[in-house]
């Protein structure tokens, strides 16, 4: 059997506060779903039913109420599987970014082995990717024209050059 859910006569006086001065919609259900629960003894199941919600929304609303105006209080944003943290991330790649300042051509794959070697086991080639867009780092595409390349020169090959080749007989 559930534990019972007992609400203090602060959190009820809240829900009633939030009910009269509600502007929206959600506000009216959240404070709502929190006076039928304690004051008319209704289940979860039978409030999320009057109100239109989930039975877990019955409970995040309870929490929102009780937790009204308090900022310390995390959201449901964030990293939650982060293996290291941001300020983490940063010493790890400095070393790595001395390296391509000195003119040294980079490549993900030796960054990777460096991450596994760090965190202590194996992660997909993808967090390392991912990490290194977090911190700006961006793919330099090499170029495309040879040093010694002649436009014109190539220009001339394309008017004389025969439009269909056939091979030698």
């Amino acid at each position: 059997m559930a534990r019972p859910i007992r609400y203090n006569d602060e959190e009820i006086q809240k829900a009633k506060q939030l009910r009269d001065q509600a502007v929206t919609v959600s506000d009216y259900r959240k404070a709502i779903s929190v006076i039928l629960f304690a004051e008319h003894g209704l289940n979860a199941e039978k409030v999320a039913s009057i109100i239109g919600t989930s039975r877990r929304s019955v409970f995040r609303n309870r929490d929102f109420i009780s937790n009204q105006g308090d900022t310390s209080r995390k959201g449901w944003g964030g990293r939650r599987r982060c293996c290291m943290s941001l300020e983490q991330e940063r010493q790890f790649l400095a070393e790595w970014e001395q390296k391509a300042s000195e003119g040294g051509v980079l490549s993900v794959l030796p960054i990777h082995a460096a991450l596994v070697e760090r965190l202590g086991h194996d992660t997909p080639l993808s967090t390392t990717y991912r990490m290194l867009a977090r911190h700006g780092w961006r793919k330099i595409q090499p170029d495309t024209k040879h040093p010694q390349g002649d436009p014109d020169k190539q220009e001339e090959f394309k008017k004389k050059s025969l439009k269909l080749w056939l091979p030698p007989v």
